[in-house]
């Protein structure tokens, strides 16, 4: 896997899809991809980047083993008792 395809799969877009559908659009951005810091990257395309994950969404596997497990329960916190007010 590249890098170009890494990023993308980060982005929720399926790589193989875009590459498939769209091959002059996809080395175009694979070829900007590489000259640029991917943070850049992303400021420059965000909005065609959206566009693009509406068109090729990721298939999410599903985590069966995650999906069962219930969250830990949360320590209670026991309430310190307030102290007494002086009198005299």
């Amino acid at each position: 896997m590249t890098e170009f395809q890494t990023y993308l799969a980060d982005k929720k877009i399926d790589a193989e899809k875009f590459k498939k559908n769209e091959p002059e659009v996809y080395a175009e951005y694979e070829t900007q991809f590489m000259q640029l810091h991917p943070n850049s990257f992303t400021a420059q395309k965000l909005f065609v980047i959206n566009k693009i994950r509406r068109n090729y969404t990721l298939e999410e596997k599903p985590e069966t083993e995650t999906a069962t497990k219930k969250p830990a329960a949360k320590p209670k916190m026991m309430a310190r008792p307030r102290p007494k007010p002086k009198t005299s």
